[in-house]
């Protein structure tokens, strides 16, 4: 089996937005076939609405810069589903990621001939599987594995983790996770286990009390970020902050973020305590590679600037808490008139995000994501109210809804692309990668 063949497979399965199927013993049985790879390392889990992306690539840095061999899983991806898996911050490669999927792929297919599995797996359990055993194939010191969806019933729980955190909850994925912050908030606290060490973002009282009912219950207790141990000294132009950060044990002064925004001072504050977890488990990281970890981390689509003209920030803001980030952002550090491109799922909070992003558009372009769940231009058009409907354009693709925005922005402008990163990735995939900007490089 080539790449090509690999990712057909995959495919076939059905689209990984429209064939969740929340549980465990698929993946379970399936890794069981396969010599439970998860078992040949430790790993961090981070569940959450908001954030879990961030700090997975923030823990991921600073062990890398620790010298510490560590392995990387996250989703979605922007333009090829290698980067979903990482092995000392390089993308598995293709020949690699075609030859653990044949095996994956032969694996549960004789669970399904032999009865033990009633259906194949789905496309998010088969790459749980693929990117396990590529972890464990290469041997990592580490495992960080980002929530796919919720916790208690998400195929990367089932590695057990021994150390786990949850950033920011919010509401999404209500037609999954259920219908109030603390239905949410129960379904990503079941990764709390007896005996795992945890980290916590400061959250909603309401979202708190799940938490520390769920940590009771287990007898964990939690290490929670407290917002007073924080103390942001100034950012820089582009939005990079600088911060200092107190823990019990230690202070990590004078720290410049790589990544961009005010809330990604919290998701550091997060990365630090899952340093000094992983810390009294064995590993040795040091003050001086959490440092460089947290300056020279890169978080593709996530308030990532392409230097050019007109410049283009890419922000996949899927949700109105994620929005307000973007807002704020923007807010402070975007002077320029901004062009935006937004398109999204339909099963999102439209309204909402509108009423919070569509106000800073000089310009807005309307596009329909080339996904099962996109939001079609009809259900887009509704969400568009008042004066800016003579501001406000439609494109039947993203590789269109560029064109326009670069003709509208000109060459001191700044294109806004948002809502989605199944929209980020198309419009990379339309743009010249060449021409990215590094997000640790300083302005």
């Amino acid at each position: 089996m080539d790449f090509e063949g690999a990712l057909s497979y995959l495919l076939s399965l059905g689209h990984e937005t429209l064939t969740i199927k929340l549980g465990l013993a698929n993946t379970k049985t399936l890794l069981s076939a396969l010599g439970n790879p998860q078992e040949n390392f430790p790993a961090v889990q981070i569940a959450g609405t908001n954030g879990k992306g961030s700090t997975a690539a923030m823990l991921d840095s600073i062990c890398h810069a620790a010298g510490i061999r560590v392995g990387l899983f996250t989703s979605p991806h922007l333009i090829s589903i290698t980067e979903r898996v990482r092995i000392n911050g390089e993308p598995i490669s293709q020949t690699e990621f075609a030859r653990i999927t044949a095996h994956v792929r032969q694996t549960a297919e004789g669970l399904v001939h032999s009865g033990k599995l009633e259906t194949l797996p789905t496309f998010f359990e088969h790459l749980t599987a693929i990117a396990l055993l590529a972890l464990s194939d290469a041997k990592v010191e580490l495992a960080i594995l980002e929530t796919g969806l919720g916790g208690r019933l998400d195929s990367t729980t089932t590695a057990e983790a021994g150390v786990v955190a949850i950033t920011s909850i919010a509401m999404d994925h209500e037609e999954y996770l259920g219908h109030s912050l603390e239905e949410i908030a129960a379904e990503k606290a079941a990764i709390i286990r007896p005996c795992v060490t945890t980290v916590v973002a400061p959250q909603k009282q309401e979202v708190l009390e799940v938490i520390l009912d769920r940590c009771e219950t287990e007898r964990v207790q939690p290490k929670i970020i407290q917002p007073d141990s924080i103390r942001i000294i100034d950012a820089s132009p582009d939005g990079r902050y600088r911060a200092n950060f107190k823990t019990n044990n230690d202070n990590y002064d004078n720290i410049h973020l790589g990544l961009r925004g005010r809330h990604q001072v919290m998701n550091a504050a997060v990365a630090i305590g899952l340093v000094e977890a992983l810390n009294t488990r064995g590993l040795v990281i040091s003050k001086e590679a959490t440092r460089r970890g947290l300056e020279t981390v890169c978080h593709p689509g996530r308030l990532e600037i392409r230097e050019r003209h007109p410049r283009i920030l890419f922000d996949g803001a899927h949700n109105p808490a994620a929005a307000l980030a973007l807002r704020d952002y923007l807010d402070e550090f975007v002077p320029e008139p901004i062009t935006m491109i937004f398109g999204a799922m339909r099963d999102k909070a439209l309204q909402e995000m509108a009423s919070i992003l569509f106000p800073k558009a000089t310009e807005l372009i309307l596009t329909e994501v080339d996904n099962p769940r996109g939001a079609s231009l009809e259900m887009l058009k509704s969400i568009v109210t008042g004066g800016l409907a003579n501001r406000t354009h439609y494109s039947q693709s993203p590789a269109e809804a560029l064109k326009i925005a670069t003709e509208l922005a000109g060459r001191n402008g700044l294109i806004c692309v948002t809502g989605s990163l199944y929209l980020v990735g198309a419009i990379q995939k339309a743009t010249k990668p060449e021409t990215l900007e590094s997000s640790s490089a300083k302005a």
